[in-house]
This record gives structure tokens, C-alpha cells and sequence, in this order.
């Protein structure tokens, strides 16, 4: 179980109000969420999900993968957190096999050794504190686990996109490759594999020894 915590308010991150105000029409103005799925399954080689893995899916929003992530870790459990409250209502209303809690992994405890994976997909350019979000999400994993970043597109399109949407994601940027390094550094960690591909970003990082 993580640790009780009060949950983010709006005032907290501007972009907590902006997801919140997509809630209710996430699932059906992107992507289709089979689609996405589909893509992510195309990929199962580079996850290594394993049955019995324990997984925290940071940024889960309405809950898209999170079925998908149950599948593949089952009988693991699978903790998906994210900070915009409206959005986790609408993942609850889909009854899938996981924890939703509301956290904002910039700030809150997440719990020591609690995780074997944790991925953070299609969230990461919205944690204002890049640093803080790698630390939270670390510390949580057990000593063999493995902290995962993936975006269904480039580096480069991910963030010329969200320039595009402008509002509270505007400045939102996915880090350039010595930034990931340096950072990951910090809390004692490292890049294991990065690949930036026109329909793939993928990072796993491990603990350095």
C-alpha cells in the first residue's frame, strides 16, 4: 500500500486543472486507446513485463494501458497514480484490475522498495520537477527494479506538440539524452538502454553499481 496522502490540489501545478478539464473526453478526442495499446504490445520485448511483477504506472490518466499492464504482470499488482483527480475518477468507472490513487509524483512518498517496474508513459515532460519525479519513482522500485520512460514518438515530435498545445503544457519538454544522464546520476542511477525513433521513445535506467 503506498503511504496516505492528501490529494494534489489545483493550486499545486497548473497542469492538474488542465488534465482535469480533459478528463471527460480524453478517451475519445486522441488516439484510439486500442490503438495505443496495440503500438505499446508492439513493443513488449523492449517493456519485459514479467508475471508476478509488482508495477507503478505514474501518470496513468483515464487509464488507457492500465488494463494492458495488468495483464502482463498478473498475479503482480499494478499501482497507477496520477495528480488530476478527474482524470482517476474515469479510469475507477472502467473496473480494471489495479490501485488508483492520486499522487503527484513530484512531491509525495511513494513508498520504499515497493515496486519491481515502475514506467512512466506519456507522462513524463508533465512533472515540473524532473529531478524530484526520478527520485520519488527510484526509491520506490526494489534493488533489481527498473524505471522505464515511453512515448509513442520522438523526442523531438512529443515536444514540438506540446508547443503546439501551449496553455499549462506549453513548456513541457521530454530532456535531451546528457540531461537523462545527468539526472539520473543525481539519485544514483543510470541509463541502461535509450533509443529516440520517429515512433519510439523508450528509456530504462537501472541502478549504477
Amino acid at each position: 500500500m503506498l503511504p496516505e496522502k492528501t490529494t494534489p490540489s489545483v493550486g499545486d501545478d497548473p497542469r492538474i486543472a488542465f488534465f482535469n478539464g480533459l478528463a471527460n473526453r480524453w478517451d475519445t478526442t486522441g488516439q484510439d486507446p486500442h490503438m495505443t495499446i496495440c503500438q505499446v504490445a508492439s513493443h513488449a520485448d523492449r517493456l519485459q513485463l514479467r508475471s508476478g511483477n509488482d508495477l507503478l504506472e505514474v501518470g496513468c490518466g483515464t487509464g488507457q494501458l492500465t488494463g494492458w499492464l495488468a495483464e502482463q504482470v498478473a498475479p503482480g499488482r499494478v499501482v497507477a497514480i496520477d495528480f488530476a483527480a478527474e482524470m482517476l475518477d474515469e479510469a475507477r468507472r472502467k473496473k480494471i484490475p489495479a490501485e488508483f490513487r492520486c499522487r503527484d509524483i513530484c512531491r509525495d512518498d511513494i513508498g520504499i522498495s515497493c515496486f519491481d517496474v515502475v514506467l512512466c508513459f506519456h507522462s513524463f515532460p508533465h512533472f515540473r520537477d524532473p529531478v524530484a519525479a526520478i527520485r520519488n519513482s527510484t526509491r520506490s522500485l526494489r534493488p533489481v527494479g527498473r524505471f522505464l520512460v515511453m512515448h509513442l514518438s520522438s523526442r523531438t515530435k512529443i515536444n514540438a506538440f506540446h508547443h503546439d498545445v501551449g496553455s499549462a503544457v506549453g513548456g513541457d519538454r521530454l530532456p535531451a539524452d546528457g540531461t537523462w544522464h545527468q539526472m539520473l546520476s543525481e539519485v544514483g542511477w543510470k541509463v541502461h538502454d535509450l533509443v529516440d525513433e520517429e515512433d519510439l521513445f523508450f528509456l530504462e535506467a537501472a541502478r549504477a553499481t
